[in-house]
């Protein structure tokens, strides 16, 4: 019965974000043009150029955690958290600007409101996980109490 309720709500999603136009064309799209823009960001490109030798496989993959996370297409598997931990000096400045640029790409790009919101909503929802685990990673729990209460 869970398991049926799951499939169910995997389907309604991926059904409702059809019907507001998110579909693997736009994802394709939006990806290749966002790491366009990040690969030429003084702040995030040097970031990605030290790191990503393979640039089709990363777009690639890039694609399929889009699709998986927006499409429940369940295409990626990995994890993005050891990833960006393993990456030292991220900070807030730097998931700011990842958000800004993609922001940018969406309000260029993006067929309709709707579209744009639920990917700003997503990539923000991940990027404060992200965020939340590197800050863990640094300093325990007591990083996040500390970032609570100030």
């Amino acid at each position: 019965m869970t398991s049926n309720h799951a499939e169910q709500a995997r389907a309604r999603k991926m059904a409702d974000a059809l019907a507001c136009g998110i579909d693997d064309a736009f994802i394709s799209q939006l990806v290749e043009r966002f790491y366009s823009t990040v690969r030429q960001d003084d702040m995030l490109g040097p970031i990605f150029a030290e790191r990503i030798g393979d640039w089709p496989h990363h777009l690639a993959r890039m694609k399929d955690f889009w699709a998986s996370v927006m499409l429940e297409s369940g295409r990626f598997s990995g994890n993005p958290m050891r990833k960006h931990i393993a990456i030292g000096g991220l900070d807030e400045a730097h998931f700011a600007r990842w958000q800004s640029l993609w922001n940018q790409t969406l309000d260029r790009i993006a067929q309709n409101a709707a579209v744009a919101d639920r990917f700003r909503e997503a990539a923000l929802r991940i990027g404060e996980s992200l965020l939340t685990g590197i800050k863990i990673d640094r300093g325990g729990l007591a990083a996040i109490s500390a970032r609570a209460s100030s």
